[in-house]
């Protein structure tokens, strides 16, 4: 499960998806969040699923990758589809002793799930296509008014794309305290929940301990740089709004319109 948690990958590539500006991927990924938590249509919310779905083949990336994504997830999915379908009132269609089963139940899970796949999705997209320096810039340029207000927006990025980027170094580490610990005889996530919570500490200890270690080693490398934050710094690559840029905006200006006509009229 540990190897399946694919935040903060990214896969290389040569598709327009990959070729586009990080700040258009990452503007338009929370503009299609903010439109999926609006749309409860479960014909809209499915042409958008497959909206993802067509983004991933264009990019070259395995669906394999989509799944690994949804799959740490998938069991609180599974459990709030189940709890919408059976404790969601309206009118009954099942009825079985105390068990029953709506229409409205059954939609709203079905909404529920596709929402929450295609969220999961659409953002593995730009993580998949994007690199942790490039999303870096992004966020910068992005919030770059902020620096008006004295508010340290080069340091917030850079915070946020290393805990981005080290997020699969984590993983991996975690997978190797996890085997190594298992081939010394730990008994590792069996037993009741304080039995496995209890587990879980000979892993816990030397992850911290790695990740401190981890963590100043970056600090003094970075030093040693001659890193001082943001003033004055400048990139190797000047990020530039291409016409490709405008185009995908406008297709998703229109797509999104297409799904609230879909939602509003069927």
């Amino acid at each position: 499960m540990i190897k399946d948690i694919t935040l903060g990958q990214y896969l290389p590539g040569k598709s327009v998806i990959h070729r586009l500006d990080p700040r258009t991927k990452l503007i338009l990924t929370v503009l299609f969040m903010i439109v999926l938590f609006i749309l409860n249509s479960i014909i809209s919310l499915t042409i958008g699923l497959l909206l993802v779905v067509l983004l991933f083949k264009i990019a070259g990336i395995s669906y394999k990758y989509a799944f690994k994504g949804i799959k740490p997830v998938l069991y609180i999915i599974i459990f709030t589809v189940i709890l919408n379908v059976f404790f969601t009132g309206g009118d009954p269609l099942v009825t079985w002793k105390f068990i029953t089963i709506t229409k409205e139940g059954i939609t709203s899970a079905v909404t529920v799930a596709l929402r929450v796949f295609t969220l999961i999705t659409s953002a593995s997209i730009m993580t998949y296509t994007t690199t942790p320096i490039m999303l870096t810039d992004a966020i910068e340029k992005l919030l770059k008014p902020l620096n008006k207000v004295k508010i340290p927006v080069h340091e917030m990025a850079m915070m946020m794309t290393i805990a981005l980027r080290f997020i699969p170094t984590l993983i991996d580490e975690t997978d190797k305290i996890m085997k190594a610990q298992a081939a010394r005889g730990a008994d590792i996530g069996t037993g009741n929940i304080l039995e496995r919570a209890k587990s879980f500490i000979p892993i816990l200890v030397p992850l911290f301990i790695s990740s401190f270690k981890r963590a100043d080693d970056l600090a003094i490398a970075m030093e040693s740089r001659c890193y001082r934050g943001g003033e004055g710094r400048t990139s190797m690559r000047v990020l530039k709004y291409k016409k490709v840029d405008v185009m995908t905006f406008l297709f998703f200006i229109m797509f999104t319109a297409a799904l609230f006509l879909v939602q509003w009229f069927i």
